[in-house]
């Protein structure tokens, strides 16, 4: 059914979650930081109106993970996103992907990249068919 490998979805489900995670900027003085996060990891989160999206590191893997695959896998993210965001049934899924199909080309990734909530799209359309990324977890 799935030309995309639900374990690979649930791949791009966590990275959209550590994506969408990250930290407002910080405005106090770097000794509010708490004791485990090193200066690295804090800027790694961080936000920085300067800094365009393109080089976020989180961001850039996942744009180039998206790029590598195959145009049927990127096509299944695109119809498995707007399925979730829809909230259709698995009953509809031939007919969300052909129209994925047709809208697809050489900007998906930055397309689903670009989606609000895209964790949460992909992981409610899997589940729509019959996928659960808990069954993917070591």
């Amino acid at each position: 059914m799935l030309e995309v490998n639900p374990e690979t979805v649930c791949f791009l489900i966590l990275k959209a979650h550590q994506y969408d995670v990250k930290l407002a900027p910080e405005v106090s003085d770097s000794d509010s930081n708490p004791p485990s996060m090193d200066e690295d990891a804090l800027d790694a989160l961080e936000e920085h109106e300067d800094d365009p999206v393109a080089e976020d590191p989180v961001y850039e893997e996942m744009k180039s993970f998206i790029d590598d695959m195959n145009d049927d896998a990127q096509v299944d993210l695109v119809a498995l996103m707007w399925l979730g965001r829809d909230a259709g049934g698995s009953e509809d899924w031939s007919q969300i992907r052909a129209d994925a199909a047709e809208a697809h080309n050489e900007h998906s990734a930055e397309y689903l990249l670009g989606t609000p909530m895209l964790a949460d799209y992909l992981s409610e359309g899997l589940a729509c068919l019959g996928y659960s990324c808990e069954d993917y977890q070591n």
